[in-house]
């Protein structure tokens, strides 16, 4: 073997996933059809809170802080307003920041951890036999790994390789995207906004620069047909009642945004994870935050499958699918249903969605679901029949002996067993997927609880039992 896994795209799925391999002592090597310190297209701005928890778990988040700015109120649409000020989270909001400002934290942490990058290395094909995957480049070189993961984007070559379709559709055609300087700044950091059969999201990089994405539901045209500031301009008037001032440009383009997923994000030793594996509209912001949580679930997994005999490898890997195809799908009726809610017109329509915004602001539960959802800190994955309540929930971020925290002991990459202060440490077994259990991270909480947890590295309780 070259390497131990091979990751296709360098975006922050993969580069998040290459940084946990290496800091597990896994040989991961990344390869990237981009040259060296091109920045993927920058189309995210949103890191919500729970991946702002991965980022923690990772000792990136505080940096991360610094290079954006928050909001604690998510406003979509103008029809409705997420509240995020109490969110069970150190990350009370969602942050406003560039991804590649996210990109360029995720590679420093996968340079230092070890992992090999190879840029203007474009895959060819593919091919895996029980032992391995080999990779063909376009260079003719190839390169074989005992795993290979793709998370090279909506039109990923890994997944057209092994052969997994991506069923759906698009959803909004023609959509432009540019950015612009303005004369005149916003009274909202992000402004998202529907009216007019038309859509318009606005938000800054924090250099001067803003990125406004936008769509006209009448001008469906091909994604080849030349924008210009006109264009532009005439839709955020038509959805934010003012252009700002727009005035010069350094980018213009059209796209296009689908609903699509893939049925399975596995195909023996070939794993999906991000955009390769789920694509969406860009409505809440998921994209990008959804891909981490993939790699965060995925990378210990691949990891301990590295040390495990091939049937226990496939049944942790098969855990993969189970747990994160389901959030793929509830991603996509989010984003999908927040997106219907803004556009599709009609006097019914309009009086359904005037009841889900009521709701949504007056009712207590359903205000805090929403918010749960947007941010993630609602995913749970399934737990074993007669397990503790619990486990396959996201462990909170709990204050530890020595004024440190969870978010902190998880930083090594491996099991965190929490103790309560001045109790044994319960005696739970091994989770699924830990590989050594005398390889566990031991602390002892402070918040007076007196439940023991087995915390996965991804943050997830895999264990729970009362503390003698």
């Amino acid at each position: 073997m070259d390497t131990d896994v091979i990751v296709v795209g360098a975006g922050p799925t993969g580069l998040l996933l290459a940084g946990d391999l290496a800091t597990a002592g896994a040989r991961v090597t990344v390869l990237e059809k981009r040259p060296a310190g091109l920045s993927n297209l920058t189309r995210a701005f949103a890191v919500h809170a729970r991946s702002l928890e991965v980022l923690d778990a990772r000792g990136l988040a505080d940096e991360l802080l610094t290079r954006g700015q928050r909001v604690e109120s998510l406003r979509l649409f103008q029809h409705l307003t997420v509240e995020l000020a109490d969110l069970p989270s150190r990350f009370r909001f969602v942050l406003v920041t560039p991804q590649y400002e996210v990109e360029r934290l995720l590679r420093r942490r996968a340079d230092e951890a070890g992992a090999t990058f190879r840029h203007d290395t474009e895959v060819t094909a593919l091919s895996q036999d029980a032992g391995g995957v080999t990779v063909t480049t376009a260079d003719g070189a190839g390169l074989r790994a005992r795993y290979l993961v793709g998370t090279d984007g909506a039109r990923s070559t890994v997944r057209g390789a092994v052969g997994i379709p991506f069923p759906g559709r698009a959803v909004i055609r023609s959509m432009v995207l540019a950015d612009v300087r303005l004369d005149r700044q916003p009274p909202d950091l992000l402004t998202v906004a529907a009216a007019n059969d038309s859509l318009g999201f606005l938000a800054p990089f924090g250099d001067g620069w803003y990125r406004f994405i936008g769509w006209h539901g009448n001008r469906d045209v091909g994604e080849d047909e030349p924008v210009d500031l006109d264009e532009v301009r005439a839709i955020a008037r038509a959805t934010l009642h003012d252009d700002f001032g727009m005035s010069g440009t350094r980018f213009l383009s059209r796209f296009h945004a689908d609903e699509r997923q893939a049925p399975t994000y596995r195909a023996g030793r070939v794993l999906l994870a991000g955009d390769a594996a789920h694509v969406h509209s860009p409505a809440g912001g998921l994209g990008m935050n959804t891909g981490m949580q993939d790699a965060a679930n995925l990378g210990w997994k691949l990891a301990a499958a590295l040390r495990l005999p091939d049937d226990a490898a496939d049944a942790v890997l098969d855990t993969y699918q189970a747990e994160r195809h389901p959030v793929g799908r509830q991603v996509l009726r989010t984003s999908g249903g927040i997106l219907r809610v803004a556009t599709v017109p009609g006097p019914l329509v309009a009086a359904a969605r005037r009841g889900v915004v009521g709701l949504v602001s007056r009712v207590a539960p359903v205000r805090r679901r929403a918010a749960l959802t947007i941010s993630a800190l609602g995913v749970a994955y399934p737990a074993p029949r007669g397990s503790h309540p619990l486990v396959g929930t996201r462990a909170r971020d709990l204050p530890l002996e020595g004024g440190s925290r969870l978010a902190e002991a998880l930083r090594a990459g491996r099991f965190v067993l929490v103790a309560a202060a001045g109790a044994a440490p319960a005696d739970l077994a091994a989770a699924p997927g830990e590989v050594d259990p005398a390889e566990r991270v031991v602390v002892r909480r402070t918040d007076g609880g007196a439940t023991a947890l087995l915390v996965r590295p991804d943050g997830y309780v895999a264990g729970a039992a009362a503390c003698a």
